[in-house]
């Protein structure tokens, strides 16, 4: 049998059992991490049934719930209940260099990774560099001079 005194954890369960729960929605742990081109967000989240996840995007923004419902306590004493229910929620800013439409979503093993990828045109390109041979040149109006040694 798993004994384990904690007064202020007892204390938390009392008041919420009391009152009511009173936080709306509970964090969700979660890494980031660049994988070649794409933002990829794991979010711990075991125990959650996946239709339950709610994701979206709204300027920028990116919104991730999920609901774990209480267990029925019918017949049952529990001995230890330290695993939250309820509404989880997180929101993040994205960058304007990813994909927003390109988002697509997982869940496997209490685990929902969220993968965004780079934004085309935030992706490193390079560029031509080619060689006229008469040097830069400035136009300004009807006179062309060279703009490095003009005399001006």
């Amino acid at each position: 049998m798993l004994l384990r005194f904690d007064p202020f954890r007892d204390f938390d369960r009392l008041t919420e059992q009391l009152l009511g729960d009173t936080r709306t929605a509970r964090p969700m742990p979660m890494y980031v991490y660049w994988s070649g081109d794409h933002c990829v967000l794991h979010f711990d989240v075991p125990g959650i049934d996946p239709g339950s996840v709610d994701l979206s995007v709204e300027d920028n923004t990116l919104t991730v719930r999920a609901t774990r419902p209480a267990r029925s306590s019918d017949g049952v004493e529990f001995l230890v209940a330290e695993r939250p229910t309820g509404e989880f929620s997180r929101q993040l800013v994205l960058g304007n260099g990813l994909d927003l439409g390109g988002i697509a979503a997982t869940y496997d093993a209490g685990v929902l990774t969220v993968t965004i990828p780079v934004a085309e045109t935030a992706k490193p390109r390079k560029i031509a560099v080619t060689a006229s041979g008469s040097g830069p040149k400035v136009i300004e109006g009807e006179q062309e001079r060279t703009a490095v040694g003009s005399g001006g």
